[in-house]
């Protein structure tokens, strides 16, 4: 069935037809489609454009189609050309000519607008939803690993020692951010669109607000061009989706690095890893590095769409309809990664000796060494010198800080005493880093704190 062949008088060209149409990915939508038709019906009724018979007929038949679908009992056809389409002449097939009253004040432009601001909403609650879980994982780990001395990193290199806690802590900052983000999107898309017409509007006495509160939007929008032809919302979703894959794909690259022969950091369980098909000591990570190639497939969406939008003038354009399929696919990609992650890493094992072993080398406690001499009345500039000093000697001695002979302090500076070995002991270097945000037992206890409200909140 067409929506639109009254003016033609040749039949669609069959390729054209086939390029044109897009039941084949936007049946998706079924559900939001029947939603948002039965709430326009009960508005049409309410406003004295239908009556009440006619719309207890056209929402039974909308039910029953939406039950039939849900039920595999009614499946796309090759004569519809999009879901709108195929929902109207299936209503007509089974209610007769009240069904087609159905599409009386709008268009399919605002329809399909208002489809996917519905499948839109839904899916950033979802994928919420996911990271809340994912977080609670986190947190989880966070309060087991407070003691779990680890080396930090800048530029791949050993930096400074903290702790697996504080690490972690780091990621749940970033999907927080994510968190934050969705709802700041769910807020600004939270207009509806319905019953701005193919762009200007419509004659019938429609009541828009009754509309939007039926579909439990914060009001309607309140330009006509622009509603049918904001994409937006979209573009946002899926840099969303984007930032989330990135910090997906971060993570997963330190697991990568972490599961090494030359870190042995973690253990990826055999339910999260796969073997070689010729080597049989390998135990991979594909997961993880899946996660980490996907991210790449999401941006490629993003970027998509971002070109589709770019050129398009007001208002609505047949380009738009190439928004669905990368959304659609970004959206589940990065749910199912969120989902698979998160059974990783809850499963994964930490080596916590190997952790504690690796920050005792790369002179990690270099700084703490530097600033016991500060406080001892040495200026910064002059103890990293020395500091420096002292790192070419074990270097050449092949030793770490903790073990060169005092003797060998001496000679780089009187200033160093016996309390020196004390003071850049891995313990003393994350215990006394104490100020919110850093790594030490006082300053962690309170983020924890603050991370377990968020969480009940």
């Amino acid at each position: 069935m067409k929506l639109w062949g009254g003016r033609f008088t040749k039949k669609t060209d069959e390729l054209a037809f086939n390029f044109n149409a897009s039941l084949s990915f936007d049946f998706k939508l079924f559900e939001e489609d029947i939603t948002g038709s039965m709430a326009h019906v009960r508005m049409l009724s309410k406003t004295g454009i239908l009556t009440e018979d006619e719309k207890d007929k056209i929402i039974e038949g909308l039910t029953s189609i939406l039950d039939d679908i849900k039920k595999g009992n009614l499946l796309p056809n090759a004569e519809s050309e999009d879901i709108h389409s195929f929902v109207e002449a299936n209503l007509i097939e089974r209610v007769g000519d009240v069904g087609k009253k159905l599409h009386t004040g709008r268009s399919r432009n605002d329809q399909v607008a208002l489809d996917m601001k519905l499948y839109t909403r839904k899916e950033l609650k979802e994928t919420d939803e996911l990271l809340h879980d994912l977080l609670k994982t986190l947190l989880k780990l966070i309060k087991e690993n407070t003691d779990t001395i680890m080396p930090g990193f800048t530029h791949l290199q050993k930096a400074q020692p903290l702790t697996l806690s504080h690490h972690l802590s780091a990621y749940f900052e970033m999907f927080k951010r994510d968190r934050s983000r969705i709802q700041d999107n769910l807020k600004r898309m939270n207009l509806c669109p319905l019953g701005s017409g193919a762009l200007a509007g419509t004659t019938y006495p429609l009541d828009r607000e009754y509309t939007a509160s039926l579909l439990e939007f914060d009001g309607p929008t309140l330009n006509s061009m622009d509603s049918v032809s904001d994409r937006d919302y979209l573009i946002e979703f899926l840099m969303d989706m984007s930032v989330i894959m990135m910090h997906l794909s971060r993570f997963c690259e330190e697991i990568i690095m972490w599961n090494t022969n030359e870190y042995r950091f973690v253990e990826i369980d055999d339910g999260y890893s796969t073997g070689s098909s010729i080597m049989p000591q390998k135990k991979n990570p594909d997961i993880a590095e899946l996660i980490r190639g996907k991210t790449g497939r999401v941006y490629g969406h993003l970027f998509s769409l971002l070109t589709t939008m770019k050129g398009i003038p007001l208002a609505y354009n047949k380009d738009m309809q190439e928004d669905k399929e990368p959304v659609f696919d970004a959206v589940d990609t990065t749910k199912g990664c969120i989902l698979l992650f998160n059974g990783m890493i809850s499963t994964m094992k930490f080596n916590k000796e190997n952790m504690r072993a690796s920050s005792e080398g790369g002179f990690t406690n270099a700084t703490d060494a530097a600033d016991y001499l500060v406080n001892h009345g040495v200026p910064f500039r002059d103890a990293h010198g020395i500091i420096g000093q002292l790192v070419l000697t074990c270097i050449e001695k092949n030793v770490s800080l903790d073990k060169l002979p005092l003797d060998e302090y001496k000679k780089i500076s009187p200033v160093f005493e016996e309390d020196i070995y004390e003071a850049i002991s891995m313990e003393t270097c994350v215990n006394k880093r104490n100020t919110i945000g850093a790594p030490g037992p006082d300053a962690m206890k309170k983020v924890i704190d603050i991370y377990e409200k968020y969480i009940e909140e």
